[in-house]
Protein backbone atom coordinates (compact mmCIF):
# COMPACT_ATOMS: atom_id res chain seq x y z
CA UNK A 1 0.00 0.00 0.00
CA UNK A 2 0.77 3.56 -0.54
CA UNK A 3 0.39 6.37 2.08
CA UNK A 4 0.18 9.97 1.03
CA UNK A 5 0.56 12.02 3.86
CA UNK A 6 -0.82 15.74 3.53
CA UNK A 7 0.35 18.72 6.44
CA UNK A 8 1.85 22.00 5.76
CA UNK A 9 4.21 21.16 8.20
CA UNK A 10 7.23 19.58 6.94
CA UNK A 11 8.00 18.63 11.06
CA UNK A 12 4.47 16.47 11.02
CA UNK A 13 5.05 15.07 7.37
CA UNK A 14 8.02 13.58 8.34
CA UNK A 15 6.84 12.43 11.75
CA UNK A 16 4.21 10.66 10.33
CA UNK A 17 5.95 9.20 7.29
CA UNK A 18 8.62 7.80 9.85
CA UNK A 19 6.60 5.84 11.91
CA UNK A 20 5.99 2.35 9.88
CA UNK A 21 3.71 0.16 8.85
CA UNK A 22 4.35 -3.31 7.80
CA UNK A 23 1.40 -2.80 5.03
CA UNK A 24 3.19 0.59 4.03
CA UNK A 25 5.24 0.14 1.27
CA UNK A 26 5.56 3.79 0.00
CA UNK A 27 5.02 6.82 1.57
CA UNK A 28 4.51 10.24 -0.45
CA UNK A 29 4.32 13.71 0.78
CA UNK A 30 2.78 16.71 0.14
CA UNK A 31 2.24 20.32 1.23
CA UNK A 32 -1.14 21.67 0.61
CA UNK A 33 -4.27 20.31 -0.62
CA UNK A 34 -3.39 21.05 -4.35
CA UNK A 35 -0.08 19.06 -4.05
CA UNK A 36 -2.13 16.18 -2.94
CA UNK A 37 -4.69 16.54 -5.45
CA UNK A 38 -1.81 16.27 -7.78
CA UNK A 39 0.12 13.30 -6.16
CA UNK A 40 -3.31 11.38 -5.34
CA UNK A 41 -3.86 11.66 -9.33
CA UNK A 42 -0.60 10.66 -9.93
CA UNK A 43 0.41 7.59 -7.67
CA UNK A 44 -3.27 6.57 -6.26
CA UNK A 45 -2.38 5.83 -3.21
CA UNK A 46 -4.81 3.58 -1.06
CA UNK A 47 -4.45 5.46 2.22
CA UNK A 48 -4.11 9.73 3.17
CA UNK A 49 -3.94 11.45 6.25
CA UNK A 50 -4.78 14.83 5.71
CA UNK A 51 -4.16 18.29 7.58
CA UNK A 52 -7.32 20.75 6.93
CA UNK A 53 -5.63 24.00 7.41
CA UNK A 54 -3.24 24.78 4.76
CA UNK A 55 -2.58 27.11 1.67
CA UNK A 56 -3.78 26.73 -1.91
CA UNK A 57 -6.45 24.14 -0.99
CA UNK A 58 -7.63 23.08 2.14
CA UNK A 59 -8.15 19.86 3.33
CA UNK A 60 -11.76 19.94 3.68
CA UNK A 61 -11.30 20.62 -0.65
CA UNK A 62 -8.76 18.01 -0.98
CA UNK A 63 -10.70 15.57 0.81
CA UNK A 64 -13.91 16.07 -2.00
CA UNK A 65 -11.60 16.19 -5.11
CA UNK A 66 -9.73 12.80 -3.77
CA UNK A 67 -13.05 10.81 -2.84
CA UNK A 68 -14.36 12.58 -6.12
CA UNK A 69 -11.17 10.22 -8.05
CA UNK A 70 -11.38 7.07 -6.10
CA UNK A 71 -14.24 6.74 -3.39
CA UNK A 72 -12.48 3.97 -1.79
CA UNK A 73 -9.84 5.74 -0.62
CA UNK A 74 -9.15 5.45 3.20
CA UNK A 75 -8.44 9.06 4.72
CA UNK A 76 -7.60 9.82 8.25
CA UNK A 77 -7.90 13.47 9.26
CA UNK A 78 -5.13 14.74 11.37
CA UNK A 79 -5.58 18.17 12.47
CA UNK A 80 -4.96 21.05 15.46
CA UNK A 81 -9.02 22.15 15.12
CA UNK A 82 -10.55 20.25 17.72
CA UNK A 83 -14.49 20.44 16.51
CA UNK A 84 -17.32 18.04 16.49
CA UNK A 85 -18.44 19.82 13.86
CA UNK A 86 -15.54 19.81 11.11
CA UNK A 87 -14.58 16.14 12.09
CA UNK A 88 -18.43 15.36 11.20
CA UNK A 89 -18.05 17.04 8.02
CA UNK A 90 -14.66 15.90 7.65
CA UNK A 91 -16.30 12.22 7.36
CA UNK A 92 -19.38 13.66 5.19
CA UNK A 93 -16.49 14.31 2.81
CA UNK A 94 -15.01 10.83 2.85
CA UNK A 95 -12.57 10.28 5.34
CA UNK A 96 -12.88 7.24 7.79
CA UNK A 97 -11.33 8.75 11.02
CA UNK A 98 -10.11 12.02 12.92
CA UNK A 99 -6.96 12.51 15.13
CA UNK A 100 -6.42 15.57 17.20
CA UNK A 101 -3.06 17.67 17.02
CA UNK A 102 -1.11 17.73 18.90
CA UNK A 103 -0.44 13.51 18.79
CA UNK A 104 2.22 10.94 20.20
CA UNK A 105 4.02 8.45 18.02
CA UNK A 106 1.52 5.71 19.56
CA UNK A 107 -1.66 7.90 18.36
CA UNK A 108 -0.60 7.95 15.01
CA UNK A 109 0.33 4.49 14.78
CA UNK A 110 -2.66 3.28 16.62
CA UNK A 111 -4.58 5.19 13.95
CA UNK A 112 -2.02 4.02 11.37
CA UNK A 113 -3.28 0.41 11.66
CA UNK A 114 -7.49 1.52 12.10
CA UNK A 115 -6.38 2.96 8.42
CA UNK A 116 -4.66 -0.15 7.09
CA UNK A 117 -7.39 -1.78 8.64
CA UNK A 118 -10.48 -0.34 6.76
CA UNK A 119 -8.58 -0.17 3.54
CA UNK A 120 -7.94 -3.90 4.00
CA UNK A 121 -11.68 -4.38 4.83
CA UNK A 122 -13.50 -1.41 2.97
CA UNK A 123 -10.99 0.03 -0.48
CA UNK A 124 -9.33 -1.21 -2.60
Amino acid sequence: MRLLVVDDSLVVRNAIGRIGHASIAEVLRAEDGQEAVTLFEQHLPELVTMDLTMPNLDGLSAIARIVSVEPRTSILVISALNSHRVALEAIQRGACGFLTKPFTEREVSEALDALVQHAQTHGR
